[in-house]
């Protein structure tokens, strides 16, 4: 089964919708590698390892990106599928950004990505085929999911990020902080734990690797 999200993308033509679902416990990622090393058109899909995948604006952004590619006949690779894979890389090295991104053999965690542009591509067709060639299960594509997908040094190897833990002067948190704050006269404990550091360092390099993005776009 497929738990397939639809979306519309601003500034786009309205037949350019998108439609995305995400598979941990995938068993046939070899097989859906070799689909596309084929050129099999009924697999044309963006077939992305979901531990590369910090959330879904980052892979939104690439998205987005390609799909204008394509509306503007801008596209670098062989259709607008394989130029989603293409950037979310830091580099204009198509090849490399498959290696990174894509899939392969060893993908457990997976983001199918197809982009309709007809009526005869919809989210009944593109749901029934994924069910019927993705074997792993379906979960929600949402930042709660991802982000338990998400491999942090796998992330900064792409896109060549020293981890923040290692900068000088940065030090990592060795436990719960407590503190006093005084809001309208009342005394309140706010308790910064490894958890939140852990959330902001991931929406630090987030903002990060979207700017490395970017520059590669604008190049």
């Amino acid at each position: 089964m497929s738990l397939l999200r639809s979306f519309k993308l601003d500034h786009l033509p309205d037949d350019f919708a998108v439609h995305v679902a995400l598979y941990e416990n995938v068993r046939n990622a070899a097989f859906l590698q070799q689909q596309l090393l084929q050129g099999n058109t009924d697999f044309e899909y963006a077939f992305i390892d979901a531990s590369t995948i910090l959330s879904s604006t980052h892979l939104l952004a690439a998205i987005f990106r390609a799909a204008n590619d394509k509306f503007n006949d801008r596209l670098k690779s062989k259709n607008v599928h394989s130029e989603m894979v293409f950037c979310l890389s830091m580099n204009n090295n198509i090849a490399e950004s498959f290696r990174r991104f894509g899939v392969s053999p060893t993908t457990t965690s997976l983001c199918a990505i197809k982009l309709s542009t007809a009526p005869s591509v919809n989210a009944t067709t593109v749901q029934q085929h994924l069910s019927e060639s993705i074997q792993g299960d379906a979960v929600p594509f949402n930042d709660a999911e991802i982000s338990q997908f998400t491999d942090i040094g796998k992330v900064r190897k792409a896109y060549k990020l020293v981890d923040a833990g290692k900068q000088p002067g940065r030090h990592k948190s060795k436990g719960p902080r407590v503190r006093n704050t005084q809001i309208q006269d009342k005394s309140v404990m706010l308790v910064d734990g490894d958890s939140r550091c852990a959330e902001a360092d991931r929406r630090d390099l987030e903002i990060m690797v979207l700017g490395l993005m970017a520059l590669r776009g604008a190049t």
